[in-house]
């Protein structure tokens, strides 16, 4: 897995694109499988279905028996990629919580950048659970010369009473396809467009700094895999109070 490092440059914009997160021939036979599927719904935003602001086709898998295999396929790729996330930008699981791994003679340390950075990818595995959970996936097709989310939006804002939208830290997409002109997922005020390109995975931060949207494909359709890595609820993290 190939990271495409935030802008080309020194600095860090947290737009990362991991290539290869899944083969060509596993796309394929999700876009086959979503396209042969019968249950696909208009998209929604957080306002319903707004199709002036997201014009797509979206199918929820996660909940969905006859799914389970793609669901865990996503998540295994977009994990790996979550790890080395963390790897470039530690303070992603840090900042937000004052962690603390086992040490040598059973006493525990301080998680910080560097003693994160000297432990194995087996190590922090149980961290990176113990702090962060999956969202549910959406299969999206956006339709060629007519479809699009050219609303500027982000992932974080307040929904339902559970605050479930507040928990995203941050969006993942995995591109299903490409093949296509234009499509691009657009930040804005980083200035970067990310291109499709077939089984890569971006990851970026929910929150407004990292508004988005994604532009219009043209001459095909666009198939993307798309959800939120989001903290785990403080009754998982500290109990009960």
């Amino acid at each position: 897995m190939h990271s495409q490092a935030g802008g080309g440059s020194d600095f860090a914009d947290f737009i990362e694109v991991f290539d290869d997160a899944l083969d060509r021939e596993q796309c394929a036979q999700l876009v086959e499988r979503f396209s042969a599927s019968g249950d696909s719904v208009p998209g929604r935003i957080g306002g319903g279905v707004l199709p002036e602001l997201k014009d797509s086709r979206d199918l929820t898998i996660t909940g969905r028996e006859p799914w389970r295999d793609a669901e865990a396929m996503l998540n295994a790729a977009v994990f790996k990629g979550l790890i080395a996330y963390l790897r470039r930008y530690p303070h992603t699981l840090i900042a937000p919580l004052m962690l603390e791994v086992p040490g040598e003679n059973g006493a525990r340390h301080r998680l910080t950048a560097e003693r994160l950075a000297a432990m194995d990818d087996a190590s922090l595995t149980p961290v990176v659970q113990t702090v962060l959970r999956p969202g549910a996936i959406n299969l999206q097709r956006y339709t060629a010369d007519r479809g699009g989310y050219p609303y500027w939006h982000c992932e974080l804002y307040p929904r339902d009473a559970h605050g479930e939208t507040l928990h995203r830290h941050l969006l993942w997409t995995i591109y299903l396809n490409d093949g296509f002109e234009a499509g691009e997922t657009e930040f804005l005020y980083q200035r970067r467009r990310i291109a499709p390109r077939a089984g890569s995975l971006l990851i970026a931060p929910a929150a407004f700094t990292h508004t988005h949207r994604g532009n219009r494909p043209l001459g095909g359709d666009k198939f993307i895999a798309t959800s939120w890595i989001l903290f785990q609820r403080a009754e998982r993290l500290f109990g009960a109070s």
